[in-house]
């Protein structure tokens, strides 16, 4: 068993950081939502991805649909 962590330590290393890399984005994610803190940030005019923001509902393309024309 000595033989096989010897061999393969820099792989474990490695796992090990990015796990914790990843544990800590993730603590954060969850402390910023706990605090209401929100990615979109509630402002829709300056949103880049305004086509599926929800949080402010002031998206025009989140409000109820229109009901379409009818052509004569």
């Amino acid at each position: 068993m000595l033989a096989w962590l010897s061999a393969n330590l820099i792989n474990i290393v490695l796992v090990a950081a990015v796990a914790l890399i990843v544990a800590l984005l993730i603590r954060g994610m969850v402390r910023d939502k706990k605090a209401g803190k929100s990615a979109c940030g509630g402002n829709c005019a300056s949103c880049g991805a305004c086509g599926g923001c929800s949080a402010c509902g002031s998206c025009p393309s989140v409000k109820a649909p229109q009901t379409p024309r009818k052509t004569p």
